[in-house]
C-alpha cells in the first residue's frame, strides 16, 4: 500500500517533562502548513488533505499533543497552553519547517494564536477555526469552574456525557471518542490554562494584532458570536461553515477544505515577495 505521508514519533524533554509525540507529515516543494487540533481531537482531523489534489506538493506537518490521541507525557498536569506552544515549536523545528501557512482549532486555535503573535515572522498566513479570542469561546473549558469536581475522571465523564447531548452539529460523533482521545489527567490544567488567557490575556488585540492575512473559520449554530462583525472590519476573512457548529471537519469537511485552500491561494497572492524569498514560488 502507497504511504501518502509519514507517520512519525518525536521524543523529547520540555521542563523536565517527557514527551512522545506521534505526527504525521509529508514534503513537498511549496509552502508547508502546520496543522494544530483542538481539545478531545487527534492528528487525524488533518489526514484528508491527503485527497484534496489542491493542496499537493505542500509540505504539511499535524501531530497529537501531549495527552492525546497516541502522544505520551509523563506528567499530565503540566499541559497548559504555554507548554503547548513549546511543544508545537519543537517539533515544527524537527521537521524543519521555517516559514508556513498556520492551521488550528479551538485548543489549537488558541495555541497557534499565541505562536503567531510571538513569531510573525514564520507565519504566512492563518486559518483560525473557531480557536479563543474572547472570553465567549469558553464553552467547552469554562466549564472546569461551572462543574467544578475534584475527582478528574468524574468530571470527564460528565463532560462527555453533557457533550454527548449538546444540541449541535456532530457533538455525539465527538463525545463518543473522546474516552480515547484524552487522558483525563491533561483535562484540568488546559481547560484552566484556556480559560485564563481567554480572559486576562488580550487575546483579541494580539489576533487582530497579525500582520498577514487571517481567517476565522466558524459553523453557522455559531453565528450569533458577538465579535463576528467587528473583525471582519477589521480586515479578517470570515468563513461560515453550513450545516456545522464547533466542528467542520466532522460537519462538513469538503467545505472546510476548500475554504482553506481558496484562502491560502489568495494569502500566497499578497505574500508573493516574501514566498519567493522563501524559495516558494519561483
Amino acid at each position: 500500500m502507497q504511504q501518502e505521508f509519514n507517520h512519525s514519533q518525536f521524543s523529547f524533554d520540555i521542563d523536565g517533562t517527557d514527551l512522545r509525540i506521534s505526527s504525521i507529515h509529508r514534503g513537498g516543494e511549496l509552502c508547508p502548513i502546520v496543522f494544530l487540533h483542538g481539545f478531545g481531537s487527534t492528528k487525524e482531523d488533518y489526514a484528508d488533505i491527503v485527497r484534496y489534489s489542491s493542496f499537493s506538493n505542500h509540505p504539511f506537518l499535524a501531530y497529537d499533543a501531549p495527552g492525546c490521541g497516541e502522544s505520551d507525557c509523563s506528567d499530565l498536569s503540566k499541559i497548559s497552553i504555554p507548554f503547548l506552544e513549546k511543544v508545537a515549536l519543537t517539533i515544527i523545528e524537527r521537521v524543519n519547517f521555517k516559514h508556513f501557512h498556520l492551521v488550528g482549532h479551538s485548543m489549537g486555535g488558541l495555541t497557534a494564536l499565541m505562536i503567531a503573535h510571538k513569531y510573525p515572522e514564520k507565519v504566512v498566513s492563518f486559518t483560525n477555526i473557531e480557536g479563543n479570542i474572547a472570553p465567549e469561546d469558553c464553552f467547552l473549558s469554562r466549564q472546569i469552574i461551572q462543574y467544578k469536581c475534584e475527582d478528574k475522571d468524574e468530571f470527564f465523564e460528565q463532560f462527555v456525557e453533557r457533550t454527548r447531548h449538546s444540541p449541535a452539529f456532530s457533538s455525539a460523533l465527538y463525545a463518543s471518542s473522546l474516552r480515547h482521545k484524552v487522558r483525563p489527567g491533561a483535562v484540568k490544567t488546559i481547560f484552566e490554562s484556556m480559560v485564563h488567557l481567554s480572559d486576562h490575556a488580550d487575546l483579541m488585540s494580539k489576533f487582530l494584532g497579525l500582520s498577514f492575512p487571517k481567517m476565522f473559520m466558524y459553523g453557522d449554530q455559531n453565528n450569533n458570536l458577538t465579535y463576528l462583525d467587528h473583525i471582519q472590519s477589521e480586515g479578517v476573512h470570515l468563513e461560515e461553515v453550513p450545516n456545522c457548529g464547533h466542528f467542520p471537519m466532522y460537519s462538513n469537511p469538503p467545505f472546510m477544505w476548500n475554504a482553506i485552500h481558496n484562502f491560502q491561494k489568495a494569502a500566497e497572492k499578497k505574500q508573493s515577495t516574501l514566498l519567493r524569498k522563501y524559495g516558494y514560488l519561483k
